[in-house]
């Protein structure tokens, strides 16, 4: 009689998930931190929001040559180094006493740590280590990351107010801290290096061998995508994403809802909300995205989420209503549903580079958050209130499902070019598709 072992492929998912809900502890606290900031230094809300950006900015350009670095020198050396940056980032802001030193903690050393950790790797590890069930593991992954952020929130807006922001920002140092150990002993890094196919496939692929400078396979990766139609139309779709989610609301749903009347806690709660729904409509839309073109799933995603923003200003008030708590439940099943059908789109179009090109989608994300976090705060200074800034989202929204729906399939034989001739033979391939 045998037994079945588990596959290793399930230890490394699961290290990933830990290491991505270690991470998202910072990114959850400037939706807490903005007034209390602003409170002690006075410092205006757009350049409290100016920082916010720089983080998301960096989170973005950062993940494609992550992507690279891992392909280079391994998974577990970069996440760890990642981790360490977070810490080091969230530490050192409780010793600041000027905004360009939040801008350097907030936006540059933590940008940098988070963006390591990003959708590429999640795209990454999945690309390794599964060919069954590729699409969930990703929307669990993609889940772990976001509904960690909003997760942490009701824990930070607490500490905030019974012992002041500093404790929150030591305690995410922790959390990120924690982390390390566990990476470096289970984080594995190809299915290969065990003797073992990876996750639903037949045969044991050998790991490629590592060729080329990472700044140069990802730029390459760049170059040969940007020459196609599908790479803009995504990228346009998901530079609208990251505006309508971490950018406005991630960042600045808990300030508008107080300019309301309601306590932060109970905003911050609202938002933890957000985050367990999302691992339900993230889970979900991995499932279906192994099961339905994913191009129509971005479409309904997309322009059900331009719909809601929509309504939302005149949901706002003192406490949390039914009809409140009913966009809640709506918007979180929706938070980040558009990662898995994106990954496997950028997968289906350009082959093995499908990891590094998502990489700079998910950079055009971070570009329309950090775009949508400062804007938002100037709204705010200048008009009194955010409802400009929720209709200006709702019909971006409306506008990325468009985009989504313009993508076509890609023609059954069409040939695969060398994403860059200097990366050797291992060099990832792209799909040169124009329609």
């Amino acid at each position: 009689m045998t037994t079945r072992r588990l596959h290793p492929a399930w230890i490394v998912a699961a290290v990933a998930f830990v290491a991505l809900v270690g991470a998202a502890g910072f990114r959850a606290t400037p939706s807490v931190l903005l007034h209390p900031l602003h409170d002690e230094f006075r410092w205006p809300l757009a350049t409290i929001s100016a920082a916010v950006s720089v983080n998301l900015l960096l989170y973005g350009l950062t993940a494609p040559f992550a992507a690279a670095l891992m392909d280079r020198f391994g998974i577990r050396r970069v996440v760890a180094a990642a981790l360490l940056l977070v810490a080091a980032g969230s530490g050192l802001t409780v010793f600041m006493t000027a905004s360009w030193q939040l801008v350097l903690c907030w936006g540059v050393l933590v940008g940098l740590g988070t963006g390591s950790m990003a959708l590429a790797f999640v795209a990454t590890v999945t690309g390794r280590w599964f060919v069954r069930r590729r699409g969930l593991v990703t929307g669990v992954l993609t889940a772990g990351g976001a509904a960690g952020q909003l997760v942490f929130l009701p824990l930070l807006a607490v500490l905030v107010r019974d012992h002041g922001w500093r404790a929150a920002a030591l305690v995410v140092a922790g959390a990120a801290l924690a982390v390390v150990p566990l990476v470096v002993w289970l984080l594995r890094e190809h299915p290969a290096d065990l003797g073992l196919p990876a996750y639903g496939a037949a045969e044991v692929t050998p790991a490629p061998p590592a060729t080329g400078g990472a700044a140069a396979r990802a730029l390459g990766a760049l170059a040969q995508a940007a020459r196609t139609r599908p790479f803009w139309l995504l990228a346009g779709g998901f530079a609208i994403c990251g505006a309508t989610t971490n950018g406005l609301v991630g960042t600045h749903f808990v300030p508008a809802a107080h300019d309301h009347g309601m306590p932060e806690t109970t905003a911050a709660g609202l938002l933890a909300l957000v985050g367990l729904f999302d691992i339900v409509g993230t889970i979900a839309s991995g499932w279906l995205t192994d099961r339905v073109d994913s191009r129509l799933l971005l479409g309904a995603y997309y322009a059900l989420r331009g719909g809601s923003l929509l309504v939302l200003p005149s949901l706002f008030g003192g406490a949390a209503e039914p009809s409140m708590l009913v966009f809640i439940v709506f918007y979180g099943l929706d938070w980040v549903a558009t990662v898995p059908p994106t990954v496997a789109l950028c997968r289906e179009y350009f082959g093995a580079a499908g990891p590094v090109v998502f990489g700079w989608v998910f950079a055009a994300h971070q570009l329309g958050a950090a775009l949508a976090a400062t804007g938002a705060g100037l709204v705010r200074d200048r008009l009194g209130d955010y409802a400009l800034a929720w209709y200006v989202a709702g019909a971006l929204a409306i506008g990325a499902a468009g985009l989504s729906l313009l993508l076509r399939r890609r023609p059954a034989g069409v040939a695969p070019v060398p994403a860059l001739a200097t990366t050797g033979p291992a060099a990832p391939r792209v799909w040169r598709y124009r329609g």
